[in-house]
């Protein structure tokens, strides 16, 4: 039984005791995998399982990742009865965990667990000059290969051991340690880590990997034999089931697992891998939850997944969710965790997410109209109340202050009456002592501490050297201001002598937040403002990327900082203003076209960046604006492969015909820099220097013990920000929605038939639905556009597919086209009323995939609807089922009109067949 099921059905039993309420004869509800209590889109019914779930009836929750599991149970306790808290930190499968690069599978552990085996340091790879001094498995035990002449002198690979690498050095770096697919899948063969999920972030990865190694074969003749028979079986029973381009793979052993994919394929998959007929299957992070599929080895193929908004990287609580799936108890001694190099992420932030430990679980609660409705529903205005005085008790509705005492139960709330107030206090000690603290850095503390400790005589020769010291500083800022905003004037005029002829090679430079120096090898393209593009001029109107500050130049010309763009070696875009220039080169690509008449080499790069997402991710900044990077694509590949390493160019190469005003700017710094310096040495020199720098040590690490106080400000900050109560302010505006939709009066509690239907409903948005379902309209549908209605409703998700070879989809009639236009106005109509009360629910309605369920419930085929489809099977199978969701409980709503009812069910029953049916997925 689904979480929403339980929690509809205990709507109706708030306040009773199990006999009296629809849970009779129930003993005890399980909640498995309760960590879901945390999810955006489902924890506020978990939490309301839980709230409304009568006290004699037993909770038993599981889950294997909650780290906060002290808070759980005691919110059970509190608002459910008594609870114990059972935990266990032991595995029935004890899980180890591996590093895999190009040439070796290493533990990514030590012995003891506790840190990162010292084999996978970067200071040792550097160590490495082949493939042939790693370590690797075979068959369980370890080996080394040596190459004989590189064993004697080290001392060079010693010296090595001190370079600090820059972060482009340590991405070529990674990038040769990055393994194949194939070469993973044969270290897990050699070592007999197989079967093995790989869990891969997108459904276009999967399916690629499984073409990609479609041609290893990984089973036995007697087993190939095996999967063929179940697949020739599988065919007879649902021959529009088989997915027809990954058959090759499937009978190699190897398959793709997610969304994507009809649930019936998955089913069938699922039982050749439990069988042992499947040694691998890649599949997306949804497989890590609610699936009973272990194996024995779980490959996790990046740390980092993209999103909308850029690269996000894996939660704790993702990686042990999707770790967790190795080792099967019964079957095997030990489970296999495998992380994979990539170019971004290396061993070091693998053990920086094994050991950051889990995330606390969060509360999700929000209010939705089902929960306003059927918490302060009461009397029906269309049913003259003729019962007894007990049953009418039972039946009126709550007030406000009743169903905010019910609210107010949530779990945020739990955490935040309890946990909020140690937080606080702890916040409030901390500022107190860093307020304590700061006030002896001050410079007037600083001051008295000096006079105390130092004689008269040596305070005022030390005093007059610092203030003089001071001064002479403020000046030499100054003049390195001055020399940045020259050398930027400079690059500017020099930059707008290469929009046009051959692409120079140039060097970019930035210090991340470690002060660590990084030089970045690139090809210059031209100025932002050259791209003769909408999304373009789109960023430079963006504030987040916008000019940097506006100044003024030696001779008081107003200087604006304009935005670059280069292509870099490592193939990534980036966007930068004059700031980040360290070097430009007189040479570069030449102007000339690939092909006979083709376009320059400049204007096919300008098309390929306009061809991106333009999710550019903030690596420094300044006040003279951003420096942004952005991955290259396949196609910008080659060219980065001819942006040369920097030591190939020559020096006088390097274009430096400066001005000479920069050049002044340049020597008065230099002067000014050996002044300061000078007087820094006169300071060392005195004779109560010595005393006096133990002082400045003092400031100095009062200054290191305020940072990190203060990040454990911002720790607690945020702690604070996450439990703090919410529900209520919810839970009020949407009852000014329905008060004033007339579908129930707050007062009374009479609620209107409007809210009769609503409550009835499951979906995100009930009062939406209920309006939709009510409208007349309807009534004069057939019940294929009926159900291409209902599939307007529930399509948020959805999407076409771009890598598909054709983007067609079946088109709704002009009738359904009409219905959906005229349900439109009333939508805007309820979006107005929640915009004016604050409530943010969507109300979805899409033409975009109706045609495709109209086509369905008219009785096309499977094979025909999918047909040069730009949607996934898994995609439209997935619409469908919601689709029939909604037209099941249409015949069960109150106040329904019986046409619209009995058509709902024709739709239904013409829908519910294979591949989608009940029976068969």
């Amino acid at each position: 039984m689904t979480t929403e099921i339980l929690r509809n059905m205990l709507y109706q039993s708030v306040g009773m005791s199990a006999s009296d309420g629809r849970l009779f004869e129930v003993d005890v509800i399980v909640l498995d995998e309760v960590h879901y209590l945390s999810d955006i889109s489902r924890g506020t019914v978990w939490e309301e399982t839980v709230i409304y779930c009568p006290k004699e009836v037993q909770l038993i929750c599981l889950s294997a990742t909650v780290a906060n599991p002290d808070e759980l149970a005691g919110w059970i306790g509190q608002i459910h009865g008594k609870t114990e808290l059972v935990t266990s930190s032991k595995r029935p499968v004890p899980l180890t965990w591996h590093f895999s690069k190009k040439f070796a599978l290493l533990p990514l552990l030590d012995g003891k667990g506790k840190k990162m085996n010292r084999k996978l340091r970067m200071s040792h790879v550097q160590n490495i000059s082949s493939p042939k001094s790693e370590f690797y498995y075979v068959k369980g035990k370890r080996k080394v290969r040596t190459n004989k002449n590189e064993q004697g002198n080290r001392s060079p690979l010693d010296i090595s051991k001190q370079v600090q690498l820059s972060k482009h050095e340590v991405t070529n770096m990674r990038r040769s340690q990055v393994p194949l697919i194939r070469e993973t899948l044969s270290q897990l063969w050699e070592n007999d880590m197989l079967p093995a999920i790989w869990f891969i972030f997108s459904r276009r990865g999967c399916d690629a990997a499984v073409e990609y190694i479609e041609d290893c074969r990984l089973l036995h003749d007697c087993e190939a034999s095996e999967v063929e028979l179940e697949l020739r079986r599988f065919r007879m029973q649902y021959p529009d089931a088989v997915r027809e381009n990954a058959v090759k793979g499937l009978l190699r052993g190897v398959a793709a697992h997610h969304a994507g994919c009809l649930p019936l394929w998955k089913s069938f998959i699922e039982e050749l891998f439990q069988r042992g007929l499947v040694k691998v299957v890649f599949a997306t992070e949804t497989l890590a939850a609610g699936i009973n599929m272990p194996a024995r080895t779980a490959v996790i193929s990046s740390l980092s997944k993209r999103i909308d908004a850029g690269r996000q990287l894996l939660t704790p609580n993702n990686l042990f969710q999707m770790a967790g799936r190795a080792g099967r108890r019964g079957i095997d001694t030990v489970g296999h965790s495998v992380l994979v190099q990539t170019t971004n992420e290396g061993p070091e932030e693998c053990c920086d997410v094994i050991f950051a430990g889990l995330e606390p679980l969060v509360s999700q609660f929000t209010a939705s109209y089902g929960m306003v409705l059927n918490l302060l529903a009461g009397s029906k205005v269309t049913h003259k109340q003729k019962e007894s005085g007990d049953v009418k008790a039972k039946r009126s509705g709550r007030t406000l202050e009743e169903a905010r005492k019910l609210v107010e139960q949530s779990f945020g709330n739990y955490v935040g009456s309890n946990v909020m107030v140690a937080a606080k206090e702890e916040l409030e000690r901390i500022q107190k002592e860093i307020q304590h603290l700061s006030s002896e850095i001050t410079d007037e503390f600083i001051d008295r501490k000096c006079r105390k400790e130092l004689s008269e005589e040596d305070y005022a020769e030390i005093s007059l050297l610092q203030n003089k010291l001071k001064e002479e500083k403020k000046i030499r800022n100054e003049l390195k201001k001055r020399m940045e905003l020259e050398r930027m004037a400079a690059w500017k005029t020099q930059l707008e002598e290469f929009e046009s002829g051959h692409l120079p090679f140039m060097c970019l430079q930035y210090k991340d937040k470690d002060s660590v120096h990084h030089t970045i090898p690139a090809v210059f393209i031209g100025s932002l403002s050259s791209f003769d593009d909408q999304k373009i001029a789109s960023m430079l109107e963006d504030d987040s990327i916008g000019p940097g500050k506006q100044e003024f130049d030696n001779e008081g010309q107003l200087l604006c900082p304009s935005y670059y763009v280069a292509l870099s070696s490592d193939n990534s875009w980036y966007l930068f203003t004059e700031k980040w220039i360290k070097t430009v080169y007189q040479t570069g690509l030449p102007a000339v076209p690939s092909v006979e008449g083709g376009p320059l080499p400049r204007e096919t790069l300008k098309q390929l960046l306009l061809r991106e997402d333009m999710i550019w991710d903030k690596i420094a900044k300044s006040e003279h604006g951003f420096l942004l990077c952005m991955d290259g694509s396949l196609d910008t590949w080659s060219w980065s492969l001819n942006v040369p390493v920097l030591n190939s160019l020559s020096e006088d190469d390097k274009v430096e015909r400066f001005s000479q005003e920069h050049q002044a700017a340049v020597e008065s710094h230099k002067q000014q820099r050996r002044k300061v310096s000078q007087l820094k040495k006169t300071i060392r020199s005195t004779k109560g220097f010595r005393e006096f720098q133990k002082i400045i040590d003092m400031r100095n690490f009062t200054k290191e013990k305020i940072e990190r106080l203060e990040a454990r400000s911002r720790r607690l900050t945020r702690r604070i920000m996450q439990i703090e109560p919410t529900g209520w302010k919810e839970f009020l505006q949407i009852s000014k929605v329905i008060q004033e939709a007339r579908v129930l009066d707050i007062n009374t509690q009479v609620i209107y038939p409007l809210g009769e239907t609503a409550a009835a409903i499951r979906g995100e948005n009930e009062l939406w639905l209920a309006m939709v379902l009510r409208n007349k309209v309807l009534l004069d549908l057939k019940p294929s556009q009926l159900a291409a209605v209902c599939g307007s409703l529930v399509s948020e998700g959805i999407k076409l597919r771009p890598w598909k070879n054709s983007s067609f989809v079946y088109e709704p009639s002009s009738v359904v086209v009409g219905v959906i236009n005229y349900l439109e106005e009333q939508r805007n109509s309820l979006l107005d009323l929640q915009e004016k009360h604050g409530v943010k629910i969507p109300c979805e309605i899409d033409t975009q995939f109706a045609g495709m369920v109209e086509a369905w419930a008219s009785g096309l085929t499977w094979r025909e609807i999918m047909m040069d489809s730009a949607m996934d099977d898994g995609d439209l199978a997935r619409l469908l089922r919601r689709t029939m969701d909604l037209l099941a409980q249409i015949p069960k709503l109150p106040d329904i009109d019986p046409v619209l009812q009995k058509n709902a069910q024709i739709a239904c029953s013409v829908m519910d067949r294979v591949p989608l049916s009940e029976l068969a997925g």
